[in-house]
């Protein structure tokens, strides 16, 4: 029997408990901005291409929020202000709405709208403070209305309300205010309806995760971290509550249930982490399957996924099936997603016309259906399996940074699936029924890891976040010292309880990954503990009216996440989660003369990126040397490197090193040129796409198809300024600048 290329999209949808249990305020509007722009308009449009089938996960803590906003319960700090007539608002307030206000991808939220942009444009020309003395109550009035109405999805620009809004553009008052949040209920009114209705229909598998999406295998055991970091340091105290993982995975069941009528078969577990020890619980409970990283099946059968130089799996075999998992408490279904093509969509695409960027998933999937084809005993040309292709990826985040919130995306890719039925788009549950898993994973050797290098270093082993788990036990102890608070009982304690263990605030403790609202997370995940204490009328610590950590500005810092800046020289807000390197002032008296004062450097999949901050007032190529070289090697790898071609180089590491790759970039003239290491110590010249913007700063693009490496290889590159062909001076100060091709 010949089969189509089955494939399957998993959306996941997710937001934090950002209701403060100490206030009974929301601390942070992203479930209302999300749902206004994110959760409707995704399966709207899946709606108009019925052939195709598609899976959501919907998150109880998004549930429970989504319905506190449309029943008019829910009220954070930025709704409170749009609603505050202008004349109104306390100077407090008004810094509070030039601080945040501009919340958005800039591109494409704010750029497009001309009265949005001028407002922004004036707090980067003049400052926050020259527009804090000088907005009148009409900026003010508009910026609180744009922020709102940016948000709103392009797919409803044709309601005559919203279109007349966007027509006004300017001179917006309190009742037109008033109104758009009016609208944002109706639109996240209609959110859980039509899942419900197309869950019905048949296009749409709606599954769940725990409850407020905590991270299973460490509420069982927080030693689990070590089983991917052997040496990670834990916190003092072990937590040991496998006891709360059936009761995230009880409320997580009855509410799907009754949002939508029936039993969920599915379950995204929070960050796709697993462990042998919670597939009981989930077995149990009555689920059928469930989804996890590609990485995390590697490690469990000891096996390095290879792609080739266009990333596509050379086994494919082994990822693009499902397992069974064998429990005393009966079997469960686990897939594995592709963890590139979920990031292509989550991170690149974006980045790329949407027809190019559809082409080049269409390509990746029928390249892997060949390469299927290919591998089958007797050559067909048709595959005789079932195969299925796992795309599963965050649903809400990565349309800020798409055209018009991905619908020219979405659109093509729809109709060149529909268009295609040697590429069929299935829910999981429908694969599984038709063919169930035919290999078995012993669960005892279940890889205890999740999405993220199939480790849970993300959320342990840093000091901040082993800090916040000590509190987090203590908490627990003292709740399970008071037997007589059973959850019926007093429920106020375990609601804490719940959202306290919460995989986000560990998210964003310590090292690793931070935002502009790293300390209002601190401050809830510490509220919901604090309320945890009071419930049991219990002493409140003293700790837990102290931050966790100081939320000052950080100084040096490894990348974050992809970054996708325009290389023009101009300073953009693309490169906030991109590694930083203070040089200037900051590595000793050496340095502090030093015309280039920071780096940035970050990569995605098509690119890694360099940005140079120079000293005010600093004339490049004048005020410091004219030529700047980027040198890189590839560490571990058999490569033909040769020493830096220019005089008068200290013989001192890095300097000493030999490098594969020099690019050069003339900064009075703008010529560029990039060289390839070669036999005998000598460089030959090679052609590039290499982007560079010089303006208020230097942007450096090199795209990483110039390069002829393959997915994962390691970078290790410092930049040298030189003169007439001589050594002058090199960064960062005694390293080399990491990087990774994704």
């Amino acid at each position: 029997m010949a089969h189509p290329l089955y494939v399957s999209f998993i959306w996941h949808q997710h937001q934090p408990l950002y209701k403060s249990r100490v206030t009974d305020r929301y601390r942070l509007p992203w479930v209302r901005l999300h749902g206004t722009k994110d959760y409707l308009d995704l399966v709207l449009l899946l709606a108009r291409y019925p052939k195709l089938h598609q899976t959501v996960n919907l998150v109880p803590s998004l549930i429970l929020q989504i319905e506190d906003y449309v029943a008019g319960k829910a009220f954070d700090p930025y709704l409170e202000v749009a609603l505050t007539p202008t004349e109104q608002l306390s100077d407090r307030q008004r810094q509070f709405i030039l601080e945040h206000f501009f919340d958005a991808h800039y591109p494409t939220l704010i750029a497009p709208h001309p009265r949005y942009a001028q407002l922004h444009s004036q707090t980067q020309e003049k400052g926050l403070p020259w527009c804090f003395q000088n907005w009148g109550l009409q900026d003010y009035s508009d910026l609180l209305t744009w922020h709102n109405l940016a948000w709103i999805d392009p797919l409803f620009w044709d309601d005559p309300e919203i279109a007349q809004w966007l027509e006004k553009g300017k001179d917006f008052t309190l009742s037109d205010r008033q109104r758009i949040y009016s609208k944002q209920r109706q639109i996240l009114g209609r959110i859980l309806p039509q899942h419900r209705q197309m869950q019905d229909s048949g296009q749409l598998e709606i599954i769940t995760s725990p409850y407020t999406h905590p991270i299973l295998p460490l509420l069982a055991d927080t030693d689990a971290g070590r089983v991917a970091v052997p040496q990670m340091a834990l916190p003092q105290a072990r937590f040991q509550w496998q006891a709360d993982i059936p009761r995230h995975l009880v409320r997580a069941w009855e509410m799907y249930q009754e949002r939508f009528g029936q039993a969920p078969r599915g379950l995204w577990p929070s960050e796709q982490s697993v462990s042998p020890q919670i597939l009981p619980y989930v077995a149990q409970q009555g689920f059928q399957w469930l989804c996890s990283d590609e990485a995390v099946l590697g490690w469990t059968i000891d096996h390095y996924f290879n792609r080739n130089e266009f990333g596509n799996l050379q086994d494919p075999e082994i990822l693009y099936r499902p397992y069974r998992l064998e429990t005393p408490q009966g079997d469960l279904s686990i897939v594995f997603r592709d963890h590139r093509l979920s990031d292509l969509i989550g991170f690149t695409y974006s980045n790329m016309e949407p027809q190019q960027a559809v082409a080049d998933l269409i390509a990746h999937l029928e390249a892997i259906s060949r390469t299927l084809q290919s591998r089958q005993p007797d050559g067909g040309t048709a595959l005789e399996e079932p195969w299925l292709v796992n795309i599963a990826l965050d649903g809400e985040n990565c349309w800020e940074f798409y055209q018009r919130d991905g619908i020219p995306f979405l659109e093509n890719l729809y109709q060149q699936l529909s268009d295609r039925p040697h590429l069929k788009l299935v829910t999981v549950s429908e694969f599984l029924d038709a063919f169930p898993p035919t290999t078995t994973l012993p669960v005892d050797k279940l890889h205890s890891g999740s999405w993220v290098d199939g480790s849970f270093t993300t959320w342990i082993g840093d000091p901040v976040k082993n800090r916040a788990w000590d509190l987090l036990a203590a908490a627990r102890q003292v709740l399970a010292n008071h037997p007589e608070a059973t959850e019926t009982a007093n429920p106020e304690a375990w609601e804490a309880l719940f959202a306290a263990e919460g995989s986000d605030w560990f998210w964003w403790f310590g090292e690793g990954h931070t935002s502009n609202q790293d300390a209002l997370f601190d401050q809830l995940f510490r509220e919901h503990l604090v309320a945890l204490y009071k419930a049991l009328d219990e002493p409140i610590p003293e700790v837990l009216y102290q931050p966790l950590e100081s939320h000052a500005a950080h100084q040096d810092h490894s990348p974050q996440a992809f970054i996708y800046p325009d290389i023009n020289g101009c300073v953009d807000e693309a490169w906030e989660k991109a590694g930083r390197i203070e040089v200037g002032g900051a590595r000793g008296t050496m340095h502090r003369s030093s015309v280039i004062q920071r780096l940035w450097y970050g990569f995605n999949h098509s690119h890694f990126c360099l940005r140079f901050d120079f000293q005010a007032g600093t004339r490049p190529g004048i005020d410091c040397p004219p030529e700047l070289n980027l040198l890189w090697f590839y560490p571990d790898r058999l490569k033909i490197n040769s020493p830096i071609p220019l005089t008068q180089v200290p013989a001192e590491p890095p300097l000493s090193y030999r490098f594969h790759y020099r690019l050069g970039i003339n900064l009075l003239d703008s010529t560029t040129w990039l060289e390839e290491a070669v036999e005998y110590d000598q460089w030959q010249s090679r052609s590039h796409q290499v982007q560079f913007g010089l303006d208020q700063c230097l942007e450096i693009a090199v795209p990483w198809a110039d390069l002829h490496i393959e997915p994962s290889w390691p970078v290790r590159l410092i930049a040298v300024l030189a003169k007439d062909g001589q050594f002058a001076s090199y960064l960062p100060e005694n390293t080399l600048v990491p990087l990774q091709m994704p």
